[in-house]
């Protein structure tokens, strides 16, 4: 199996030393993760650049003409900033550069093994942002799918259920669902031939299924009656379901009154 592909951060470099711009572009133009989209020569520059190119990534010096590095980021307006790696050669702006929540912090002069474990560092939480990005797109899908009132079904609509799945959201609807089981942490839904994998409790997962329509059969196991097509008895009241995709699930003997209610309603 390939590794998955890093992304390519747009990247800014604010330096007001030429000297350092171009020790700084030398060092960034090989790597891979890379991708310079503007640089700066001054606070005034680099706002400008940063709201016209919307970067991932800013290598921001902090003591500069007309604005230091600090009253750039302070300007800076809008919900989504941009990663900052702060560089300059004085020590002591190291605690207010993490105050304001900076990746890493550069001292000058560094060399290019010290680049590379910051670069490590901005990956790691561009990878969490991403992440929780991931997150809120999902419940805010979710939300739309149930309109903010949980797995009720609206006259006409066809509940869905949303999964994340290599970096996407994929909607699959509750009737194409045969049966989901746990496998520690995570559910595998089972849909048309497929399994899907969803990191969740059985609990959290029960609550966004329509309840009319799937029955928990065992502490592990959930499934869409409406796939059932046989009930077959078995010893110390357990029983088996045959589905109509050809599966075999085995009823516990706890959840046997629950899955008789629900077919004889």
């Amino acid at each position: 199996m390939s590794e998955p592909k890093l992304p390519s951060l747009r990247t800014v470099i604010v330096e007001d030393e030429p000297i350092a711009m171009l020790q700084m572009k030398s060092m960034l133009q090989g790597c891979p993760t890379i991708e310079i989209v503007g640089e700066a020569r001054n606070g005034k520059q680099a706002l400008d650049v940063i709201q016209d190119v919307q970067p991932d990534l800013v290598f921001l010096d902090i003591q500069m003409p007309v604005l230091t590095g600090f009253e750039v980021l302070k300007a800076l307006q809008g919900d989504t900033l941009p990663l900052i790696v702060f560089t300059t050669a004085y020590e002591e702006y190291a605690v207010q550069a993490f105050d304001l929540h900076a990746v890493d912090y550069l001292l000058k002069p560094f060399s290019e093994e010290r680049l590379n474990k910051a670069l490590a560092r901005v990956m790691e939480r561009w990878q969490l942002a991403e992440e929780d990005q991931k997150g809120t797109l999902l419940q805010a899908v979710e939300f739309i799918l149930n309109k903010g009132e949980g797995p009720s079904v609206s006259a006409g609509a066809e509940p869905k259920l949303a999964i994340k799945e290599s970096g996407e959201v994929l909607l699959i609807p509750q009737t194409e669902i045969d049966w989901v089981d746990a496998a520690g942490d995570y559910m595998c839904i089972h849909s048309k031939g497929q399994t899907h994998i969803q990191r969740c409790t059985m609990k959290q997962l029960l609550e966004k299924l329509d309840s009319r329509r799937f029955c928990r059969i065992h502490r592990s196991t959930v499934v869409n009656v409406d796939r059932i097509t046989k009930v077959i008895p078995h010893t110390k009241g357990e029983s088996f379901l045959m589905l109509d995709c050809g599966e075999k699930l085995k009823v516990s003997r706890n959840c046997r009154e629950a899955i008789q209610q629900f077919l004889a309603s």
